[in-house]
């Protein structure tokens, strides 16, 4: 029998009438209970680290029978897993530099996702490849060349999907003459343009993937606690033993705040705060395990009016490619690839960064964008394998698992789409020292909300009457929730009050914020606005008008009074103001400097390698 025992549940036996669902619920309750186990159990792998690769290494390892814990020090994804470009891809522009092995991987990653583990999240989007017309008759050898070229190209992928996708789950490409072309993207500009190539990739709501991660491996027994800061590595002799952990939501000066964690294991999913880890062991004369570089990529937001079309674009800049992502009722762009070494928890997007994005995309566009269109921005920083390379465009997209030290596995690097195969890479090493654990069986386990998508996508008319919501409504909810939006649908059922639209974000219901509250963890405005829903991007007022009525609808679940609600309303609106702040400042040190004048709602400043004492915040807009 594996070693967690009892079926797999973290040796504990499930209750058979306990549904997935159910048991994989972040609740209040919850997270006080796994708080307790973190203080008296001994895991057999404890993951530090709640990103997408961190909630996939606690998924793998809770579904092989083991005992598991996850400790993320502020929220699900908070960092470079819900600040990506959207994309589950294969990374196409990795074929053309001969990356077959990563295309190969990336491909039948996607695969899996949208057939298999998360149809409800991962879904086709179509995306142009512009072929640009050159100059005149001469230019005909060239404008052939290209075509050939890019055709071939996106035919490859699509023959890697098919051999090695797991299940193909994208159309195939086409290509398309001018008028083609336009037809489907009226805003391409019709000079230059030769025609186009339209292939698939996979679309995806990044936090919301990794909130799912997390739940479904809680399902299985994991205990997973958000707002828990690995403070130190514990060990006897050379083999690390466990981490000590503060726990951020502890009142000030508790004495329960700090505590240690037992584990046979420890596995730091940390990205681009690996080089941290790593310096835990520097008292001990170790030598680093792996270096990790920051990239920065920002990413604009404009309302789907703003640009005329029915696909997304690619577009080759002259250091990497430029996307154009059809998300919703608006257009995703981006995104930029630079060097960042600045504050890695709040990484700010400048005034150039802006002005870059725009003058590329504004390339290929009838009617070109400028600031007036921007509803939001976003910034995100990717940890590459560090390299030799000068430019962080050119750093491999490989991850990398070491041991640095006996007991203590460091897993870094890769993308996001391959976050399965980094997972099962670095539990497979702990395997070796557990022993007696059976292989990965994440491949063939859909995530929550899975099973039964299509039959309940196919049924949503009849779903819709029988709850007395419009089909719109079921429809928004399957395509984020899966399955699970017979859990949302019971609270509008018990409370017909929460089927309204949530203040100044219509297409968002307050169901949707309690459940965040009582099913996914969420602690703060910010997990709500940012990453359970995308308001914070998706709405000019950047969530602002949204504050209010949200903390009203946390706090009901988790027992705010009116001085928590405001306080919550004043860290979400510094944090705002610090923001559209920094993107007027021209360069990443004014940018930086002027986003960390909001502080951490989790009230530590422990980003910056230090703990201060709390900062008072205003207590309405500046």
């Amino acid at each position: 029998m594996p070693r967690g025992g009892h079926g797999g549940y973290g040796g504990r036996v499930r209750d058979p009438n306990v549904s997935r669902s159910v048991a994989g619920q972040l609740s209040p309750a919850r997270r006080a209970a796994d708080l307790r186990r973190l203080r008296a159990e001994r895991f057999d792998v404890l993951v530090i680290g709640g990103g997408v690769t961190g909630a996939g290494a606690a998924l793998d390892a809770a579904s092989r029978g083991l005992k598991v814990a996850l400790v993320e020090a502020r929220d699900f994804a908070a960092g470079t897993s819900s600040r990506s470009s959207k994309l589950i891809h294969g990374g196409l522009r990795y074929l053309e530099q001969l990356e077959f092995h990563l295309v190969h991987e990336a491909l039948t990653e996607r695969g899996l996702l949208a057939t298999r583990l998360a149809p409800h999240l991962v879904r086709p989007v179509p995306i142009l490849v512009p072929l640009p017309a050159g100059k005149g008759v001469r230019d005909l050898p060239g404008r052939t060349f290209r075509r050939s070229y890019y055709g071939l190209g996106v035919a490859a992928y699509d023959a890697f999907a098919g051999l090695f996708g797991g299940g193909r789950g994208m159309p195939l490409h086409r290509h398309l003459t001018r008028e083609g072309a336009r037809r489907i993207f009226p805003s391409l500009r019709a000079d230059g343009l030769a025609g186009a190539i339209r292939y698939y990739d996979g679309q995806v709501d990044d936090a919301r993937l990794v909130v799912t991660l997390a739940r479904t491996a809680a399902s299985l027994g994991a205990t997973v606690v958000t707002s828990t800061r690995a403070v130190g590595l514990v060990r006897q002799a050379r083999e690390v033993t466990g981490v000590r952990v503060r726990d951020l939501e502890a009142p000030p000066g508790s004495p329960d705040a700090e505590f240690e964690v037992r584990a046979r294991t420890v596995v730091a999913a940390t990205g681009v705060w690996t080089d941290d880890m790593s310096r835990m062991l520097n008292d001990v004369g170790l030598r680093r395990g792996v270096r990790v570089r920051a990239s920065k990529g920002v990413h604009l937001v404009v309302p789907r009016s703003a640009i005329t079309g029915e696909t997304g674009l690619i577009l080759r800049t002259a250091t990497s490619v430029l996307f154009v992502i059809p998300w919703g009722g608006h257009w995703i762009i981006g995104t930029t690839d630079t060097d960042w070494r600045l504050d890695r928890s709040h990484p700010a997007a400048s005034a150039r960064d802006i002005a870059y994005l725009l003058e590329q995309v504004n390339t290929v566009l009838d009617r070109p964008l400028t600031t007036d269109d921007i509803e939001g921005v976003y910034a995100g920083l990717r940890p590459l394998l560090a390299g030799e390379a000068d430019s962080t465009s050119k750093l491999s997209r490989e991850h990398a698992v070491v041991e640095p030290m006996l007991g203590l596995l460091l897993v870094a690097g890769g993308k996001y789409t391959t976050y399965r195969v980094m997972a099962s890479d670095v539990v497979d090493r702990a395997a070796r020292r557990l022993g007696g654990v059976r292989p990965s069986r994440t491949a063939d386990l859909p995530l929550l909300g899975a099973d039964g998508y299509a039959a309940m996508w196919r049924d949503r008319a009849d779903l819709a009457r029988r709850h007395g919501v419009p089909v719109g409504v079921v429809e928004h909810l399957l395509e984020r929730y899966g399955t699970l939006t017979l859990d949302l649908l019971a609270l509008v059922d018990a409370d017909p009050l929460l089927a309204s639209p949530l203040a100044g974000a219509p297409e968002y219901l307050a169901a949707e914020v309690t459940y965040a509250a009582r099913a996914e963890g969420a602690l703060h405005l910010e997990d709500v606005l940012t990453r359970r829903t995308r308001i914070s991007f998706e709405t000019a007022h950047r969530g602002l008008e949204s504050a209010e009525h949200t903390a009203e609808l946390m706090g009901a679940v988790l027992g705010w009074d009116a001085a928590t609600r405001a306080r919550e309303v004043a860290h979400y609106r510094a944090r705002v103001e610090a923001e559209r702040e920094s993107q007027l400042m021209p360069d990443d040190a004014t940018a930086d400097a002027a986003r960390l004048g909001a502080p951490d709602v989790r009230g530590f400043a422990a980003d910056r390698g230090a703990d201060g004492d709390p900062v008072e915040l205003p207590s309405s807009p500046r």
